[in-house]
């Protein structure tokens, strides 16, 4: 029997975030129930689909391209190069490749486009489901960052919402910059400052670095009273990293001892101690400190791990 794998995408039209696009082999007598087009699926189906995706095929692949990629080509040469990375990561290879919309160009394996595939064909249905819900999980962590432009919700997509949030917060680094409407709302260093949020912009840069870094990013700015503010809350699979940042623009900033002195290093220690203690730690933990300075060329970025507690 031929082996076929399924592609399809997710994130073509947002206005913010990546593309994913997935490839998804199934079994001919799969024992999945309810595989459809992921739109017409209401998010509590999808993920109950992907894991029995997961459980049921005999391989997947997933593949993602982000907004620096989408901004430097287009976002049809970034959802075709998200479609090869995803065939590219399947440890079985397919004899044919069916694409939900057109056929892939300059690929080497045999492969079909299938208008409306993700409407008549299981595996790309699957694919379909397998994009869209991995690249929300990918949302779902952007709206811990930047919660005020409602990614959770709108996954990136210019909605009303979305388009007010942008006119009056900005851009953020993950917004599409070659889209007209994040075009016209990128922040300038002068805006940053008009409006106080030089700090909050260097804690976002660091909690992005974090994520592209496979840690899951668990809160920003989490206020552990009476001993002040964490910074970023991240974590993986060994440890917690408990982040303190500081950010400049315009000038060079001093070592991480002038950054952070004794007391302050005091006060994030009981600080730690109390959120250990509320959530019932039981992994390592490490405090990173990230110095950021903000510049017309672009953010210059200093990271040290492992600071000694008090």
């Amino acid at each position: 029997m031929a082996v076929i794998a399924g592609v399809d995408e997710a994130g073509r039209g947002p206005l913010a975030g990546p593309v994913a696009a997935a490839a998804v082999i199934l079994p001919e007598n799969h024992k999945i129930i309810g595989l459809s087009d992921s739109k017409k699926l209401s998010a509590k189906r999808r993920a109950i689909l992907y894991d029995d995706i997961f459980d049921a095929a005999i391989d997947v692949g997933i593949g993602i391209v982000d907004v620096d990629e989408i901004d430097k080509t287009n976002i049809l040469n970034a959802t075709q190069k998200a479609m090869y990375k995803a065939l590219g990561t399947l440890k079985t290879k397919p004899d044919k490749a069916l694409i939900d919309g057109y056929a892939l160009p300059k690929q080497i394996i045999p492969n079909e486009g299938i208008i409306a595939g993700d409407d008549k064909i299981d595996c790309i249905r699957a694919a379909s489901i397998i994009a869209k819900v991995f690249r929300d999980r990918i949302l779902m962590q952007y709206d811990i960052i930047f919660p005020e432009y409602g990614f959770a919700s709108h996954k990136g997509y210019g909605t009303q919402f979305h388009l007010q949030q942008l006119q009056e917060f900005k851009a953020t680094p993950i917004h599409r910059k070659s889209f007209k409407p994040v075009q016209e709302n990128l922040p300038t260093i002068t805006w940053l400052k008009s409006k106080r949020r030089i700090g909050q912009w260097g804690e976002r840069l660091a909690a992005l670095e974090y994520y592209k870094n496979d840690y899951k990013i668990i809160a920003l700015n989490h206020h552990c009273a009476p001993y002040g503010e964490i910074d970023i809350i991240a974590e993986n699979e060994d440890e917690i990293v408990f982040v303190e940042v500081k950010t400049a623009a315009g000038k060079t900033l001093g070592g991480v001892e002038d950054q952070v002195d004794e007391v302050k290093l005091q006060r994030l220690s009981n600080a730690i101690d109390k959120y250990i203690m509320d959530n019932e730690i039981y992994k390592d933990i490490r405090l990173d400190v990230y110095a950021v300075r903000l510049g017309k060329k672009g953010p210059v970025m200093k990271h040290f791990m492992g600071i000694e507690l008090e």
